[in-house]
């Protein structure tokens, strides 16, 4: 039976393996650590080839996008961080004849995205059946792979399928809007996760200084705006000069250069050109007062405001669109500062739904 100190120390250790390739330094030679050398041998060279070949597989994948995802992974994959995630809960160990099997619909937009809920399952001690995205099933079925090297029992427990899921106790699904309405009628008679589509906010005002304001494009430029915690919608003072922030994004610039990137920037620009709707657009950027929350890939949307009252009620509004705030301002609860919704701690829980609790109460 699996405990949570033995879950811990296999996850730790995969944290580490996956370090060297998100710090960098494996990225030139094998780690010297006598700790990681068994897996090493079996998984370095193999995972490297893995990430090499992503970006011809999954152009929207770069080795930019390949390292932030491993960055924010390793990151949760700390003992102390995941002492912390799972202390309040008191998981008891699960005999194998109690084990549930969750099948887990995974989304495709950014890499692994669905570690986390693969992550949870495991902690709580039941069984993965995993879908996984066609746009990314490569990576996540190999960390698969390098966590039964690690700890043999998990190879019982982590099983991946290319089919339409069946058979299982639970369900977390992940994906559109359209595919959400899909998923609550097929999975109507398990318990379930039924994901939609959320995006980040910015709160504005008009005091951030360059440095926040540059770790702000990277909220919304990471992974090119396409995952959940990316900024699509900025809230700004009436007074706020637009122009000031689109000339700190300037440096964002060489992203445009990215195919896929740069012909949606193409295609909004001459759409919004065409409806003579206004924009401002620095060349890797377009931004266009809406109040929507959600916006294309390259456009973010904005709103001005009188009142941070006007704010707050907006946000009580959209909540069940929004993934996270970004603000410097102490009036808006929950929120984080500029340049962190790439890194999510464990217990940021996908919308502020606990994965843990829900699988603990299944039993």
């Amino acid at each position: 039976m699996q405990t949570t100190s033995s879950f811990i120390k296999a996850f730790t250790r995969l944290g580490l393996f996956l370090r060297q390739f998100s710090e960098g330094k494996g990225l030139q030679s094998e780690a010297e650590s006598q700790d990681l050398d068994k897996l090493n041998k079996l998984y370095f060279k193999e995972f490297f080839e893995i990430l090499k070949n992503e970006p011809v597989l999954n152009p929207w994948f770069t080795p930019d996008a390949l390292k932030k995802a491993l960055e924010g992974i390793a990151s949760m994959l700390n003992e102390e961080v995941l002492q912390h995630w799972l202390e309040p809960y008191d998981i008891k160990p699960i005999t194998s004849g109690a084990q549930l099997s969750v099948g887990l619909v995974m989304a495709g937009n950014i890499p692994m995205v669905g570690f986390h809920d693969m992550m949870s399952v495991l902690a709580s001690g039941h069984k993965v059946l995993a879908k996984p995205s066609s746009k990314d099933d490569r990576l996540i079925k190999k960390l698969g792979e390098i966590l039964s090297a690690i700890d043999p029992a998990f190879s019982k427990r982590i099983h991946f399928s290319d089919e339409t899921l069946s058979g299982m106790d639970a369900v977390i699904a992940t994906g559109s809007d359209n595919s959400a309405r899909y998923f609550e009628y097929y999975f109507r008679n398990i318990p379930h996760i039924i994901r939609k589509n959320r995006n980040g906010v910015a709160v504005l005002t008009g005091r951030e200084s360059e440095e926040e304001l540059a770790a702000l494009g990277e909220d919304i430029f990471t992974y090119f705006g396409m995952g959940c915690r990316n900024v699509t919608k900025l809230y700004i003072p009436e007074t706020y000069d637009l122009k000031v922030l689109l000339g700190v994004l300037d440096r964002f610039h060489p992203l445009y250069q990215h195919n896929k990137y740069g012909n949606n920037v193409d295609y909004y620009r001459t759409m919004y050109l065409m409806n003579q709707d206004p924009i401002l657009d620095n060349g890797v950027l377009l931004l266009k007062e809406d109040s929507s929350i959600a916006s294309p890939v390259g456009v973010v949307f904005y709103e001005r405001y009188s009142e941070i009252g006007f704010v707050q009620q907006e946000l009580e509004l959209h909540h069940q669109e929004i993934q996270c705030i970004v603000s410097s301002d102490g009036e808006i609860e929950g929120a984080i500062q500029a340049g962190s919704t790439q890194m999510p701690m464990p217990w940021d829980y996908a919308d502020g739904v606990d994965t843990i609790r829900f699988l603990m109460e299944l039993i």
